[in-house]
Formats: structure tokens, C-alpha cells, sequence
């Protein structure tokens, strides 16, 4: 069978999928090694989530703090984490952390700095010394622009709406991808020697989220796991303390926590500082997983607002603080609410934020299971843990982003034979014919929304068996719909086909999320089995999960002596928080 007239071929070295701050530079640490590499992402690059990173970025830089080292840095990680980060991994990216700075000033990025014109640093919860430097709240936002910027100089092809349905694999290589173009519905099929895997994480199967619509639906986790990788720690989300409930189509909105580090304070509706029941000493500025836990818990137990939320309020500090320090959150508010921050209270309520864990790498240089696939960012794992420390996502995409570029330029430039299959792009073309095809009953932003509203109901904030066990019953059953979908591209374009990828991604990332939140039958960290409220020795293990039903414990090695010896407990009094 010959390929449709409407299917473009784009061969290239290196193919990166996702176009935000880790996919950018890894293409530019192989662009600049003088490779081939092509970026596709399905909105457009200036407008990824990383540009939605309001509060900084990580490096023992000693700026402010000359007593900090990468070993600190290492130190409070691995603590936060609860001891399920790789330390391996965690040591790669606090040594590295300098250097992605460095890369970034070079590159143009405009951060904030001190009269002397040293890099600006800052608190953030959990951090033994300051240690984040930041442009403003919109940290991400300049980040992206920076790489964005430093990509067209060095003309690197960005497809801007590109949806990779499939990786081409065969004999366990991988050897491209296929997809669709989202507005005309042309074919694209990418063969390529390696491929990079950076199209982020999967908190948008939860009803509220600070992902936006139609991002971070578990497509890394669904196309790793058909091309034959895993998934580590699946069931380890961070959820935000605060996001915004109104207006609905922007539910799950974040509140920067800059808003509680410069002295902001809960309420309940009753008027009360509820923080001074679950952390009396550092009250506002614990850590994430526990104001997370607290105002889940007030909500839960009736102390919710009307909208079943908390107040966080930041009108009693002076209005210029509020405008030099906290701009964002301020013209977030006014756009969304009409409402004024330094007269009236916010509502908020925990939002799904991060994925912690994700495709299983090696901590070296993020190798699958797939030969020439890897996996950076978000759509990673093995930095985290169980709770992320604030500012290391943005630091992880520029250290793991240059040392996976080299990696995969290497592995293209040394590769002695190219694979291919033909076998292999007939059956991605025909899983997309065959949606194309369908017109089932279902209506596939249902299916969605059931999936959604399945995951905040079983496995949100706190969970246990029943509600774990009663969420994959209900999974099982909308699994068993989608098989009846109807999907319609239009006059707009193939946004419903699109719609239908993101589903079956969605499907796969409930599953395995709620079935490693079954296994791990303990507390630790974002995970709250309030079945099992204490933390279990034995279960001080990555789960590792392969497909339904299966996984496997895997081992995390030991934390060298030099970083071990300074992990201790770290008062977060006047800092600001993750």
C-alpha cells in the first residue's frame, strides 16, 4: 500500500518531541554540536508550559548565601523527596546546576540581580540557603523566550502543530514517529536515528490542574509505553496548595506561592488560621505536601468556603509590595475575577501540578528500555521523588536538556546501520485511519471529563483502598466505552482526533497512577493513603509499572557519604515557599 498523497516525510538525526524549555535545549546543545535535529510540539513554542513556571530556578550558585554547595543542593533534594529521588540523578543535576545558569545568561536570559550585579537568589521552602534566582514571578516565561530566541538563531526547525500519535519502533529501536498535522490533517512521518521524549507530564486527569486544556494528558507515558518502555513512580503527584476554582474554564489556575512566602495567610470560612493546626512552626510556609494535605483536610471536614476552597489572603501587606513582588498573581486576578488581591481575599483550593515520577530512565544520559529513546523534563523520572523541591523542575530541563542532546547526537553519529520498518509506519497510519473512521456513540471529551472527574474523585489528595479499587472499576468501565468513539474533524481542523490520542493517553496514565497508588500502602510525601498514615521502610522503593497490572520494586542505591552527611532538617522560617 503506498502512502496517502497528503503524508509528508522529514528525515532527520535527532527528532525531539514537546517544544518547551527541556525539548528547546536539548535541540540546541545538538545544534550547536553542529547535528541534525528537528522539534515538532502541539501548540506553539512560545506559548509551552514551561512558560507557566512562575517562581524560579535552582543552583547552589553562593551568590547570596556563600556557605551553599552543588552537595547542599543534592542534600535538600533528596530529604524533600523523601528519599525515593535517584541520588545518582539528584547529584547529576546539583553539580550541573551552574553550568545550566551560565548557559542561560549566554544565551540572553534577563534574571534578576543584585546592586553589584550578582545573580539575585531566593528562599524557597525546603532550601537550606537561597538558592533560586527568578526574573520577576514569570521565571518560565523568560526562560522559553531565552531558548526560543537562541533556537531560531541557530535555525532549528520547530513544527508548531505537529501531534505525534506513535513512535516507529522495531526490534526494540526506535527509528521516528508518526503524526498528524492539528489544523490541515496532513500526515507526517519522521524517521530519525534517536528520538527525545519531552512532551511533559499527566496532572490534566485531574478535574482541577494548573495545566492548561488539552496538555499534559499522560502523551509521553502512553507513547513511551506502546514503543516498550515503563513508567517509575506513576502514583507521585504533586498537587499545588493553590489554585484558583473560578472562573470554571480556568479551574486549577496557580496562585504563584510567592504569595504565601512574602506573608500571605489562610483562612477558612470560619475566619481561621488553620495552618496553626498541621504545622504550628512554620505555618504558611510549610512544604507543599503538607498545605496541600491541610487545606484539603478543612475543606473536606466542612470548613470550606462556598465553592469548597480556603482563603488566601494577601490585603493586609502594603500595596507596593504586593505590585513589585507579586505582579502576576495581581493581573491574574484582575483578568480572571475582576477581583482586587490588596483589598480582598483569594479562593483557592489544591490543584494537580507536577508529575513527579514518569518514563523510566537511566540517570546518566535518560535512556529508556528502547534503543535511541529518551526521556527529559517532565516526562522523566528519578529526580523528585515524592515531593518535588520547588525550582528544580526549571534546572532539571537545562541540565538533563544538554547532556541528552550529546547523548542523542552521539548515538546518531555512532550508529553503524539505520533501522527501519515499513511494517511499523502501516500500523501507525492505521490506527489513524481507524479513528478517523469511527463513529461510535461515545463522545470522546465525555469520556474525558469521566476520567477526570474518576481521578479527583479516587485518587486525588488523600486516598485509600476502597476509593483506589472503586476508581479502577469505574476506569475499567470507561476503557470499555472508549471503544465505541466517535471521532469528527471539522471545518477548525483535527482537533477531535487529537482529542481522541489524548484520551487513550489519559486512560493509561489513570491506570497506572491508580495502580501503583494501590501498592504503595504507606504515606509518604505528596502520596496520602490515609489507610496507611505512616511510612513503610520496606516500601523506600521506586514502583515501576510495565503495563495493567504489572509492578516491579525497584531498588534506589545509597546516598553518598558526602551528601548524606549534610542532610538534616531544614526551618523554613521567612522563607518563601516552593
Amino acid at each position: 500500500m503506498h502512502a496517502a498523497p497528503t503524508e509528508k516525510r522529514i528525515a532527520t538525526s535527532v527528532l525531539v518531541i514537546g517544544s518547551g524549555g527541556s525539548g528547546l535545549r536539548a535541540a540546541i546543545e545538538i545544534a550547536e554540536r553542529g547535528g541534525d535535529v528537528v522539534v515538532v510540539g502541539k501548540r506553539s513554542k512560545s506559548d509551552a508550559h514551561t512558560s507557566l513556571a512562575a517562581g524560579g530556578i535552582n543552583a547552589a550558585l553562593g551568590t547570596m548565601d556563600a556557605g551553599d554547595s552543588w552537595q547542599q543542593h543534592a542534600a535538600d533534594t533528596i530529604k524533600e523527596s523523601y528519599f525515593l529521588a535517584n541520588p545518582h540523578t539528584v547529584e547529576i543535576v546539583a553539580r550541573g546546576a551552574e553550568r545550566g545558569i551560565d548557559d542561560l545568561v549566554n544565551y540572553g536570559m534577563p534574571f534578576a540581580r543584585e546592586e553589584d550585579g550578582r545573580i539575585s537568589q531566593r528562599f524557597f521552602g525546603a532550601h537550606t540557603y537561597r538558592r533560586t534566582a527568578f526574573a520577576g514571578d514569570y521565571t518560565g516565561l523568560e526562560i522559553q523566550r531565552t531558548l526560543v530566541n537562541r533556537a531560531a538563531q541557530l535555525e532549528i526547525p520547530i513544527l508548531d502543530t505537529v501531534y505525534i500519535t506513535r513512535l516507529l519502533v522495531t526490534d526494540n529501536t526506535v527509528f521516528g514517529a508518526y503524526g498528524f498535522d492539528v489544523e490541515t490533517g496532513t500526515r507526517h512521518v519522521f524517521t530519525a536515528d534517536a528520538v527525545i521524549l519531552a512532551a511533559g507530564g499527566h496532572n490534566r486527569i485531574w478535574r482541577r490542574t494548573s495545566s492548561r486544556r488539552d496538555e499534559n494528558t499522560g502523551d509521553s507515558w502512553r507513547l513511551a509505553v506502546e514503543a516498550g518502555g515503563r513508567i517509575r513512580d506513576p502514583e507521585l503527584v504533586q498537587f499545588h496548595p493553590s489554585g484558583l476554582i473560578e472562573p470554571e474554564n480556568a479551574a486549577g489556575t496557580l496562585v504563584s506561592e510567592a504569595a504565601r512566602g512574602e506573608g500571605g495567610i489562610l483562612r477558612n470560612a470560619l475566619g481561621e488560621r488553620f495552618m496553626a493546626r498541621y504545622d504550628p512552626e512554620r505555618m504558611e510556609l510549610s512544604t507543599r505536601d503538607r498545605v496541600a494535605l491541610a487545606a484539603y483536610t478543612e475543606i473536606k471536614e466542612g470548613r470550606g468556603t462556598p465553592n469548597g476552597g480556603v482563603w488566601l489572603d494577601v490585603s493586609h501587606l502594603p500595596r507596593e509590595t504586593i505590585m513589585q513582588r507579586l505582579p502576576r498573581v495581581y493581573q491574574t486576578l484582575l483578568e480572571l475575577q475582576m477581583l482586587d488581591i490588596t483589598t480582598d481575599p483569594i479562593e483557592i483550593a489544591p490543584t494537580a501540578h507536577y508529575s513527579m515520577g514518569g518514563v523510566w530512565v537511566r540517570p546518566d544520559d535518560h535512556r529508556t528500555d528502547v534503543e535511541g529513546l529518551y526521556a527529559i523534563g517532565e516526562a522523566s523520572s528519578g529526580l523528585h521523588g515524592a515531593n518535588r523541591l520547588g525550582g528544580n523542575s526549571l534546572i532539571e530541563l537545562l541540565v538533563y536538556g544538554r547532556i541528552v542532546g550529546a547523548a542523542a547526537a552521539a548515538y546518531s553519529e555512532h550508529l553503524p546501520a539505520q533501522r527501519r520498518s515499513e511494517t511499523a509506519v502501516e500500523q501507525a497510519r492505521a490506527e489513524v485511519d481507524g479513528l478517523l473512521g469511527s463513529d461510535g456513540a461515545e463522545n470522546v471529551r465525555a469520556l474525558q471529563r469521566a476520567i477526570r472527574n474518576t481521578m479527583t474523585e479516587h485518587a486525588g489528595v488523600v486516598r485509600d483502598e476502597a476509593g483506589l479499587r472503586a476508581g479502577l472499576a469505574e476506569l475499567a468501565e470507561i476503557e470499555t466505552r472508549m471503544r465505541d468513539i466517535g471521532v469528527h474533524p471539522d471545518i477548525a481542523g483535527y482537533q477531535d482526533l487529537a482529542h481522541a490520542f489524548d484520551l487513550k493517553s489519559a486512560a493509561l496514565a489513570a491506570r497506572a497512577t491508580i495502580e501503583a497508588a494501590l501498592e504503595r500502602r504507606e504515606t509518604r510525601g505528596a502520596h496520602n493513603r490515609s489507610d496507611f498514615p505512616a511510612l513503610d521502610d520496606t516500601l523506600r522503593v521506586n514502583l515501576v509499572w510495565s503495563g495493567p497490572g504489572r509492578i516491579a520494586h525497584e531498588q534506589i542505591p545509597p546516598v553518598p557519604e558526602e551528601i548524606a552527611a549534610l542532610i538534616r532538617d531544614v526551618s523554613t522560617a521567612g522563607k518563601l515557599v516552593e
